[in-house]
């Protein structure tokens, strides 16, 4: 694609997103943005200022992977355990934002403070492993091989 369709592409996305509010920043009715806003207002009871500002474009999808798999209770990973693995993403990243939500999520699911400490433990050594290995360039096929090494004689030693 040229510049000039590139920009041509951009400006239209723009506008088509701009129009989707009106001048008080309301989502138009029937817009992705007003469906998600009404339903976290019935959900959550208010509709948070960062939801508001979501793009558009993400809004929808944005709301739908929360709805259906950060909330729903009847997938393989419990609430407690989904909210630990993102206070330790969200440790690992940096994100002051993230790590506050779901330090909170994690509490409100019932986790312990000592869970808590031990999930960014885990992403603090994930976190310096793959510094290490990837700074030193690791052979991947030896490394993989060491790690079968390792689970074998895991489960050898359980028997």
């Amino acid at each position: 694609m040229n510049k000039l369709a590139l920009s041509f592409a951009i400006v239209a996305s723009l506008t088509t997103v701009a129009a989707a509010e009106n001048r008080a920043g309301t989502p138009a009715v029937g817009s992705p943005m007003a469906t998600v806003t009404a339903e976290v207002q019935k959900t959550l009871g208010f509709v948070p200022d960062f939801v508001k500002q979501l793009p558009q474009a993400l809004v929808a999808n944005w709301w739908h992977g929360v709805t259906t798999f950060q909330m729903n209770p009847t997938t393989k990973l419990d609430g407690k355990t989904k909210e630990l693995i993102g206070l330790a993403v969200a440790a690992a990243a940096p994100c002051e934002y993230c790590i506050y939500f779901h330090t909170e999520a994690a509490r409100l699911n019932g986790a312990s403070e000592e869970e808590i400490k031990e999930a960014v433990g885990m992403a603090g050594l994930t976190r310096a492993g793959a510094t290490i290995l990837n700074g030193l360039q690791v052979d991947k096929v030896q490394f993989k091989k060491d790690v079968q090494r390792i689970v074998s004689g895991a489960r050898a030693a359980k028997k």
